[in-house]
C-alpha cells in the first residue's frame, strides 16, 4: 500500500497546474483540510486562485505556506515520462512539482492529518496559505492574501514555507531568512549618427560604460551574521540599431541587487543614483522592488524545527539565507517567525523533475514534530 503522502503527492502532480492556473489542487486540499476541522476561504485575484484555511481561533498562529502552480515543463521530448503522469522508478518519484513544491504540500498535509487526530485538543491554531502564483508574477498571490488578513487583523505567528531547502540530504538546510531584491532598467542617452563623424554624436554606449563600472565595483557592505555581502549583477545589456556604422541614440542595462539587513530598499536607490547623476548624464531609470530582507532568529518555531529534525534525522540543520527569494518574504514583514523547509533542490525547474519517496516520507515526520514541539 503505498505511503500516504507519496499518493497525495502523485495526486497533485498529475494536475496540470502550469502558473497561474491551480487545476483543481486546492480543491482536493480543501477537502482533506475540511475533514480535519478546518474552515476553508478561497481568495480569488485576478487570474489567480489562493486558500486560507484554519483550524481553531487561538494564537499563536502556526502556518504552512506553499504554492499549487509549477513552471512549465519545456521541451516533452527530454522527459524520460509525461511530466504530469506522475511515475515512481527506483523509488523517485517524477514528475513536473514532485520537488517545488507539490511533495511539500502532500506532507503538510499528512503531517497536519496525524497531528489533529492526535492532538485534537491542541493548543492555538493551525493554517494554510496556499496559492497558484508563486512561480508566476507573484503580485495577485501571497501578497494578497497577506493584504487582506492584515486588514482584518488576523496574524500567522510561525510559518513554514515548503520550498526544497535540502541541499544534500534531508533537511539539511533551514532557510531561515532571505536576501532582499531590487532590480532596475537603466537607459542612458545619447545623440545617434554615423561612425565616421565622431564630433556629430554622443555615444551613449561609452557614456554608460563609466558609471556601470563604477556600479559593478562599489562596495555595498560587509554583510553580517546571517547574510553574505550585498552583491550587485548586470543581468543584460541592450543598444544598437544593427547597423555597424551607427551609433545609437539610447542603452540600457538591467541589474539586479540581493541585499542584506546591513541596507534598505531606499539607501540603494539613493546610492545608484547619487553615483549616476554625478556623472552628469541623461538617463531613466525605472526600479522593480522585488522583497525586503528578512531574518528569523532562533526562537520558538527555529527551535520547534531544528528539534523535529534532529528527531529524524539524528543531525542538526544549518541554518542558512542563501538562494533566491520565496513568498515568506511577504509572509516575514507582518512580524511572523519565517522560515523554509522542504526536499532537496537539486531538480527543481529542471525536466526529470523528481523526489526521492522516502524523503518525502521523512518530511512528512519533520513537519508532524514540528507540529507537536510547538503547538503541544
Amino acid at each position: 500500500m503505498s505511503h500516504p503522502t507519496i499518493a497525495l503527492a502523485q495526486a497533485l502532480i498529475a494536475r496540470e497546474s502550469v502558473t497561474p492556473e491551480d487545476a483543481g489542487c486546492q480543491n482536493l486540499m480543501k477537502d482533506l483540510l475540511e475533514q480535519c476541522g478546518f474552515t476553508n476561504e478561497t481568495m480569488v485575484f485576478e487570474d489567480t486562485t489562493n486558500l486560507w484555511s484554519r483550524r481553531g481561533n487561538e494564537q499563536p498562529v502556526f502556518c504552512f505556506a506553499g504554492h499549487t502552480d509549477v513552471v512549465p515543463a519545456g521541451d516533452l521530448s527530454l522527459w524520460q515520462t509525461p511530466p504530469f503522469e506522475p511515475v515512481i522508478k527506483d523509488n523517485m518519484l517524477y514528475g513536473r512539482g514532485a520537488a517545488d513544491m507539490k511533495g511539500s504540500l502532500a506532507a503538510m498535509l499528512v503531517a497536519t492529518q496525524r497531528f489533529v487526530k492526535d492532538h485534537p485538543d491542541h493548543k492555538g491554531s493551525i493554517a494554510y496559505l496556499i496559492t497558484s502564483d508563486e512561480e508566476g508574477p507573484f503580485i495577485n498571490g501571497t501578497t494578497r492574501v497577506i493584504d487582506t488578513l492584515e486588514a482584518r487583523n488576523e496574524k500567522i505567528d510561525m510559518c513554514i514555507v515548503g520550498e526544497p531547502s535540502s541541499s544534500h540530504q534531508l533537511a539539511d538546510i533551514v532557510k531561515n531568512g532571505r536576501r532582499g531584491s531590487i532590480s532596475a532598467k537603466l537607459t542612458f542617452h545619447g545623440k545617434q549618427g554615423h561612425v565616421a563623424y565622431p564630433d556629430h554624436v554622443n555615444n551613449p554606449i561609452h557614456l554608460a560604460m563609466p558609471v556601470l563600472d563604477q556600479l559593478s565595483t562599489t562596495h555595498w557592505d560587509e554583510g553580517n551574521e546571517y547574510f553574505p555581502a550585498t552583491s550587485f549583477q548586470i543581468t543584460n545589456i541592450e543598444g544598437g540599431t544593427g547597423a555597424l556604422n551607427v551609433v545609437p541614440q539610447t542603452v540600457t542595462a538591467w541589474f539586479n541587487l540581493r541585499y542584506s539587513t546591513e541596507l534598505t530598499d531606499k539607501s540603494i536607490v539613493e546610492k545608484i543614483e547619487n553615483i549616476i547623476e554625478s556623472h552628469n548624464l541623461a538617463y531613466d531609470i525605472e526600479w522593480t522592488y522585488n522583497g525586503k530582507p528578512f531574518i528569523t532568529e532562533p526562537g520558538s518555531l527555529v527551535n520547534s524545527v531544528q528539534t523535529a529534525i534532529k528527531q529524524v534525522t539524528g543531525k542538526h540543520a544549518e541554518l542558512s539565507t542563501s538562494g533566491g527569494t520565496s513568498d515568506g518574504r511577504f509572509i516575514a514583514p507582518t512580524g511572523a517567525q519565517v522560515i523554509e523547509l522542504g526536499p532537496l533542490n537539486k531538480t527543481i525547474h529542471q525536466v526529470n523533475e523528481c523526489v526521492n519517496c522516502d524523503d518525502l516520507k521523512g518530511l512528512t515526520e519533520i513537519y508532524y514534530l514540528s507540529l507537536v514541539n510547538a503547538l503541544t
